[in-house]
């Protein structure tokens, strides 16, 4: 009885000590040479929807919420600036006894900058349509709105008369010139044809605002006709 299980345990013993530890390895090795199928298979797959998200899908078919999407971040664009000069011209008289004993005159060039805005919180669902047939997005935009001239003084030219000019005839003159010049431009900002290059230069960054997003969202080579309000449709 003692020899059979002296048998029993020498043979469990003599199992190839190396048997198991090589199919680990073989297992080892498996997963190690896995890993950069799976990488790679998972990168394709990421590639793969990024292009389909890009070019093929349309969120909610709705190429108006798109347009409007474009400009959502913004609450007011400019589209046009105006750079030109005023020319400013007073005359200020000082004596005693309403006799005129001092008279000065100045004038100025002075540099203003007006700015053109369109105001994108008026940029509604209504201003925006869009024809599935021609691939067409029509977009009617609001009056432009005119910045106050901001007036450069610290590059303006002064010419001044006068056998003796006060500080304060001085400080007068050139306070008249201002008040002045800034009329003037603000006079000279709506000009018909300043005006009209403002309004053309703000339906060509409304186009290529648009036309990009629209492409990059799936909807092809997407047309993009501008007009402001009061226009007819070929604006």
């Amino acid at each position: 009885m003692a020899d059979n299980l002296t048998s029993r345990d020498t043979t469990a013993t003599t199992v190839d000590p190396d048997f198991r530890p090589e199919i680990r390895h073989e297992r080892s090795l498996a997963r190690v040479q896995a890993v950069p199928w799976l990488i790679v298979i998972a990168l394709l797959a990421a590639v793969a929807w990024l292009g389909w998200r890009a070019f093929i899908y349309q969120e909610e078919g709705d190429p108006v919420g798109s347009a409007m999407l474009a400009f959502e971040k913004q609450n007011s664009l400019t589209v046009f600036s105006s750079r030109f000069e005023v020319v400013a011209e007073s005359v200020d008289s000082r004596g005693i006894a309403g006799i005129d004993l001092l008279k000065s005159r100045q004038a100025a060039i002075i540099p203003a900058t007006v700015e053109y805005r369109l105001d994108l919180s008026q940029m509604d669902r209504d201003r925006f349509l869009w024809n599935d047939a021609t691939d067409t997005m029509t977009v009617v935009l609001p009056v432009l709105k005119i910045s106050r001239p901001n007036l450069d003084e610290a590059e303006q030219r002064v010419f001044t008369e006068g056998n003796w000019v006060t500080r304060d005839a001085s400080a007068d003159l050139a306070r008249n010139n201002s008040q002045q010049a800034e009329r003037k431009a603000a006079a000279f900002a709506k000009n018909p044809e300043i005006l009209s290059m403002a309004r053309q230069a703000a339906k060509d960054a409304v186009r290529q605002n648009l036309a990009i997003p629209l492409q990059v969202a799936g909807y092809g080579d997407v047309t993009v006709n501008v007009r402001f309000d009061g226009e007819g449709e070929a604006g």
